[in-house]
């Protein structure tokens, strides 16, 4: 954690919706005149998708299903660990991007699937900004945890996550349901193992229930829609959280435990708004505080 140079990072597993989560984020820092740099998760994994491709396969042959993303071996978490605390102290680390697409691999020279060049960050940047499956990990190795000053969870319940990752795979990639299936069988292992403890370590999470029938994430036809769905949003440490103020800007929401409010799924980006924004002044006041301006 770092008056001058904080940290955010949000965490959840593929599918899960962090994309949108970030997105938010943006439209605050434009708002707000924040200038952040942003962390890919993806970026930190060990292979590009060819590698990785060459890596399952040796690992079945072996006899070893577990082998996935979610994983410690598949990722470069020291490195990770080390940009937070650079970052945290100095301002400064390295990143590069992970290309998912021909979009993506066309704007920058290269074959989709592969990883941009390591390069510095920006100078003079207000905070770092993460998005990823790694966030919020520790292991014996590792303590990613330890640096970020808000870490945000995003963890729909399992169904909808995998009816998620199913429409999203196989719409803007190309995978039929049966390869997403084995994606997932495979990944459970370090699901259970390294994404799950995460949302113990998180400041606050984000939940969509779905409130339609999802028994079986296989054959729906359909992701469940905002309105079909309400968020739990639980904080670890409520203090200093105006509860009744959310309660009276996000309508027909309610409180189900002191340290947690539902809001209907439509809400969500208005929850986000209005519980980050003042965090993100907090942030920016310590910050202009710790460096004398």
């Amino acid at each position: 954690m770092s008056a001058q140079h904080p940290i955010i990072a949000v965490t959840g597993s593929s599918g899960a919706g962090t994309t949108s989560v970030s997105r938010t984020f943006e439209q605050i820092f434009r708002r707000e005149k924040v200038n952040a740099v942003f962390i890919e998760g993806d970026s930190f994994h060990r292979y590009d998708r060819a590698e990785m491709k060459a890596r399952m396969k040796e690992s079945s042959e072996s006899g070893d299903l577990r082998f996935s993303h979610f994983g410690p071996d598949a990722n470069l978490l020291a490195e990770l660990e080390q940009l937070f605390g650079t970052y945290a102290a100095t301002g400064a680390g390295q990143r590069r991007r992970y290309l998912h697409d021909a979009a993506e691999g066309a704007a920058a020279g290269q074959d989709p699937g592969t990883f941009t060049p390591w390069e510095d960050l920006p100078a003079d940047s207000d905070l770092l900004f993460y998005e990823g499956l790694h966030g919020a990990v520790a292991t014996p190795e590792v303590d990613v945890a330890r640096h970020p000053d808000l870490m945000i969870g995003v963890v729909p319940v399992i169904n909808l996550e995998w009816i998620q990752k199913l429409h999203r795979d196989k719409a803007m990639r190309g995978y039929s349901t049966e390869a997403v299936t084995d994606t997932i069988l495979r990944r459970m292992h370090d699901y259970v193992h390294y994404i799950c403890p995460q949302f113990t370590r998180t400041h606050v999470n984000f939940q969509r229930v779905p409130t339609v029938d999802t028994s079986n994430p296989f054959i729906a036809r359909h992701i469940p829609s905002a309105d079909e769905s309400f968020v739990v949003i639980r904080f670890a440490n409520p203090t200093g959280i105006d509860f009744p103020y959310l309660l009276t800007m996000l309508h027909d929401s309610f409180m189900s435990r002191p340290n947690t409010i539902v809001v209907p799924g439509g809400k969500m980006e208005l929850a986000m708004q209005l519980i980050f924004t003042p965090f993100i002044w907090r942030l920016m006041e310590r910050r202009r505080k710790a460096l004398g301006q």
